[in-house]
Parts: C-alpha cells; sequence; structure tokens
C-alpha cells in the first residue's frame, strides 16, 4: 500500500513505518538515553542514532528477523540491545520466503477527478504514439565510430548556435587569462528550427568484441531509442566490419516501426572513400532530418499518452519515506486516468517479489516476473554476486542497511496498481498500466532502459544528490529531503521534504507533482537536467567481452 503519513507522527523524533516493524526510523540525530514513545510504549536508547538511520524497539538475538515496511530487511547477527542503530555489523540481508496469499483482484485508485479531460503538450507521431519532446538522434552501431560522433556534435553545435557548454567555455577563458582578455558569451540567434528540442549525439562502448547477444541487445536498445515517440527521426553511423551489423539494426527498428513511418539514415565508414566524405553525407542527413523534424508541433494529447518511467539513484534513509511513496502516488494517479508507468532495477525489488507478484494481473505475468528475477539472481550469482551487494556505501551510511531494506523502500516508486506486463531489458512498453522492466540497479544503465522501452518522461528520486539525467526525455529529480533541495538546487526539481517535516501529506503533493508532469510533457517546464546537459546513455552489458 502506497505510505501516507499522519502529520502529528512526523513532529516526533522518529516514526514506525509499519505496525508490524520492529525498528523506528530516526527523523533528526537522537541523543544516547533519549526517551522515545512507541505507541504509547517507552524506551530509551541505548546510544546515538543518527538520521534516517534505524533503531530496534526491543533487544534482538543472532537469528532474529529485522521487520520494516512490514516485511522482512534482514537478520540479526549480533546481539542487539533495546533502542541501539542497526548497522551492517549487527544485522544481514535477508528476505522473506513467502508467497502471496491470492491476488488482489481490486486496488483502491486514488480520486483523479481534479485530472479528468486534462491534456498535455506533445508531438504527434504517425504511429500514433505522443512525444514530449522532439529530437533528431544521431547514434553510432559501434564504439570505432565515437570519434566521428563528436565530430558531428561540435560541428552541429556550431552550425545551429546549440552549444550546451558555452558559458563554461567562456569561464574557461577567462581563468586563463583574465577578464581583459576574454571574449565575453555571446547569447546565440534563435534557433534555426523552433519546433525541435534538439539534436543528440549518443556513444557507447559496445557493438564488437562481445557476445551475440550483446550485439543483438545493442540493436534492440538503438531500435527502442531511434523509434522513441520523442525522436523524430536519427542519422546512423557503422564502421562496416563491426558484430553489431546495420542489417541487425534495421531488422530491430522494422520490429517496432513495420510501415518505415519513421526516417532512418544509414552511413558505413567502411564503404565510403573518406572519413570527409563520411561526414558530409552525415551532416547533410542531419540537416534533413531537422527540417523533418521542424515540421512537427506540439498539440494537446490525452494524460493516457504518457508513460512516466521511475527510478531512485543515490537513496537515503528518507528516500523510502517521502520522495518514492510520492512518485508512487503519482503513478497510481497515471494508471487511473489510462497512462502508463514503468518500474526498472530488480536487484531492488529483491525481498518484496511475492508483494509484486500478488499485484500481477494474471498468473501468466507473475511467472514472467519470477522466471525473469531468477534468472538475473543466477546470472549474479555465476560471477560471485548478490542483490545483497546492492546497496552503495553511501546508501549505508545514510541507513539503507541491507538491499532488501532498500528494496522495501524503492519498490514504493510503483505505488498500489495492478501490474499488467513485465519486460525483459530492451523489450517495448505494450500496455497500458505499471510494467515491470528487467533491469540493474546502476543508475545511469537503468534510465537508459526506461527509455528504451518507451518512458517518454522519467521521474528519479534522490536523497543524496545523482545528477543523472537521459538524452532524449526529461527526467525530474525528486529530493527526498529538503537539505538536499537547497544545497543541491541547481539539480533538484521537487522537494518532498515536507513530507518528513509534516508540512504536507503525501496525496497533495502527488497532484502538485503530477502538473509538474504534464507542464514538463507540455515543455512548458525545462528539467535541470536538461539545463545541465545531463545527457546520460550507458547501454547494460549483460554478457562477457570476448
Amino acid at each position: 500500500m502506497t505510505q501516507t503519513i499522519a502529520s502529528d507522527q512526523l513532529q516526533q523524533p522518529s516514526l514506525r513505518v509499519h505496525a508490524h516493524d520492529n525498528v523506528r526510523v530516526a527523523l533528526r540525530d537522537l541523543p544516547e538515553g533519549m526517551e522515545i514513545d512507541d505507541n504509547g510504549h517507552r524506551l530509551r536508547l541505548s546510544e546515538a542514532v543518527q538520521h534516517k538511520h534505524k533503531f530496534t524497539l526491543h533487544a534482538m538475538q543472532p537469528g532474529d528477523l529485522v521487520v520494516m515496511y512490514g516485511v522482512t530487511v534482514g537478520r540479526v547477527v549480533a546481539p542487539i540491545a533495546v533502542g541501539a542503530a542497526i548497522t551492517t555489523a549487527n544485522v544481514e540481508h535477508a528476505t522473506a520466503d513467502a508467497e502471496p496469499q491470492g491476488r488482489r483482484a481490486q486496488w483502491d485508485a486514488p480520486d483523479v477527478s481534479a485530472f479528468t479531460g486534462q491534456t498535455f503538450n506533445g508531438y504527434h507521431r504517425p504511429d500514433g504514439r505522443v512525444g514530449t519532446a522532439n529530437h533528431w538522434l544521431v547514434v553510432p552501431l559501434v564504439f570505432c565510430e565515437n570519434r566521428n560522433i563528436e565530430v558531428l556534435r561540435q560541428c552541429v553545435e556550431d552550425a545551429i548556435g546549440d552549444d550546451p557548454y558555452r558559458d563554461y567555455k567562456h569561464m574557461a577563458r577567462r581563468m586563463l587569462h583574465g577578464d581583459a582578455q576574454a571574449a565575453p558569451a555571446t547569447t546565440p540567434d534563435a534557433s534555426p528550427f523552433p519546433n525541435v528540442d534538439g539534436v543528440r549525439f549518443l556513444t557507447h562502448t559496445l557493438g564488437c568484441g562481445g557476445t551475440d547477444d550483446d550485439a543483438q541487445a545493442l540493436c534492440q536498445l538503438l531500435a527502442g531509442y531511434i523509434c522513441h515517440p520523442n525522436v523524430a527521426g536519427a542519422t546512423v553511423l557503422s564502421l562496416g566490419c563491426q558484430k553489431a551489423q546495420i542489417e541487425m539494426l534495421k531488422a530491430a527498428v522494422a520490429e517496432r516501426d513495420p510501415d518505415g513511418l519513421r526516417p532512418v539514415h544509414y552511413f558505413e565508414q567502411q564503404a565510403t572513400d573518406t572519413e570527409p566524405e563520411l561526414i558530409r553525407q552525415a551532416l547533410g542527413s542531419i540537416f534533413d532530418g531537422l527540417k523533418v523534424a521542424n515540421a512537427v508541433e506540439r498539440r494537446p494529447a490525452a494524460l493516457s499518452e504518457l508513460t512516466i518511467g521511475v527510478e531512485c539513484g543515490g537513496s537515503d534513509g528518507f528516500s523510502g519515506l517521502s520522495a518514492n511513496p510520492l512518485v508512487g502516488a503519482v503513478i497510481d494517479r497515471l494508471a487511473a486516468l489510462g497512462g502508463s508507468g514503468i518500474l526498472s532495477e530488480f536487484p531492488e525489488l529483491c525481498g518484496v517479489e511475492h508483494e509484486l507478484v500478488a499485484r500481477c494481473r494474471d498468473d501468466a505475468t507473475a511467472s514472467r516476473f519470477r522466471q525473469l528475477m531468477e534468472a538475473y539472481q543466477r546470472h549474479a550469482a555465476s560471477v560471485g554476486a548478490h542483490f545483497s551487494m546492492n546497496p552503495s556505501p553511501g546508501n549505508i551510511r545514510d541507513g539503507l542497511i541491507t538491499d532488501a531494506m532498500k528494496s522495501a523502500g524503492a519498490a514504493k516508486k510503483g505505488g498500489d496498481s495492478p501490474i499488467v506486463d513485465v519486460l525483459d531489458y530492451t523489450e517495448p512498453q505494450v500496455r497500458k498500466g505499471l510494467n515491470l522492466l528487467c533491469s540493474p540497479g546502476n543508475d545511469v544503465e537503468s534510465t537508459t532502459a526506461l527509455v528504451g522501452s518507451g518512458a517518454n518522461l522519467v521521474m528519479f528520486t534522490t536523497g543524496l544528490g545523482t545528477p543523472t539525467g537521459n538524452p532524449i526525455a526529461p527526467v525530474l529529480k525528486l529530493a527526498s529531503n529538503s537539505e538536499l533541495a537547497r544545497r543541491m538546487h541547481d539539480v533538484i526539481d521537487f522537494d518532498a521534504g515536507p513530507i518528513i517535516r509534516g508540512e504536507a501529506d503525501i496525496a497533495e503533493l502527488a497532484d502538485e507533482l503530477l502538473r509538474l508532469c504534464i507542464d514538463t510533457a507540455s515543455g512548458r517546464y525545462r528539467t535541470k537536467a536538461m539545463r545541465l546537459s545531463q545527457l546520460d546513455f550507458i547501454p547494460w552489458k549483460r554478457g562477457v567481452s570476448l
């Protein structure tokens, strides 16, 4: 159930998230000896507890299970006194081995009457989908072409006056020569393509030297970007001899665009006389493509055409209490309006599988989820890894001691709506509603995957501050706490901290955040990640190098 925290609770120094929990969360730094009221029971802290960390409600012995969010999140490995903090020294990762007691046929959909009939202004594509942005894409089929992609980027930015690092270059000249000798940063002329949000140049390290599956996965991912509703068309550069061949990419594009409605231009360097000729031809296709893209204007579209991918990175002990359940409440609203959400990061769903299985719409969907999770875990085990290794040092410092604890909070991003489909990596989203997507916990790899499967907007929660974006889809960054929102105000778009302070509840902030999503999808709000040119793209390499 989406977490709703009463205002009077949040004025307290700590919080018990679920009635069945045997730990509480410190909402601020708590001193040793402080008395805590736990639903009428008084306990005394046996040690100081840092804010965002958890402390026990009773003494615990090795083998006891730690419960938070009403689910098992760890196992005690050393005695813990009542009112003591749980740490990596006294608790290890553990999850409940539980099967759901039947499937949840119904869910309590939120009231969305305030949004009924509302629209966003998007780019309508010939295949019927609607984009929240309008880009021309330039992609390499193999890392050997990355240098040529960079040449094209600099040429195009110089030609159309769209240099995102113009101010930084001026800063560098001033630092080197002093104010008197530095030419001022010039304001670019009006764009010759006002209906285009930009040309996006992707680079990567794949395309050769891996397995056949790696090459196929890359082509499927690139096809997802080329055929994305936020993309008008693409220019593709190939070397010629690499494993990821042009014909493989063409086949992947044809699966998504069987009628050939998306213009895609392919260029092979080994079949071209000289590099200058390759650059000339590619530049010509980009400028021709910009003219095509510029002919498309924003028009009203139903909110059901929104697909929001949800992601978390740099999580802290408050992420699962504020930002993540807030995002889940927005996804529930969107699902109730006929739209879609995509929840990814399978390592961060470890420990809550039975909760998600219970929400799957049918047995086939539940079975697919189990199969993909088990296959991922087997692959991790084959290289000596386990999902329990997922929390980063930053996560642990901020109170996310085990992967199960991190997962219980991370899964809140998916809200409560039924799960309509489960997608493997690179598979396109085709069913309206909440989808699960198999991806790693790596922030950029997972965000890259969300957009490749069709998310035309991303909500990204963070408690520590993660400046991640995407080349073609707007990424809204949510802070779990207000201190982060103030300190990294140039990175954060929305502050969920009022939930922790008890100044706002999740329901009212969810309406506000959904309105921000609509403004972003309409081009009225430009995300901080886009302003900073955070255009991160990293494919997931599932195989091995050969």
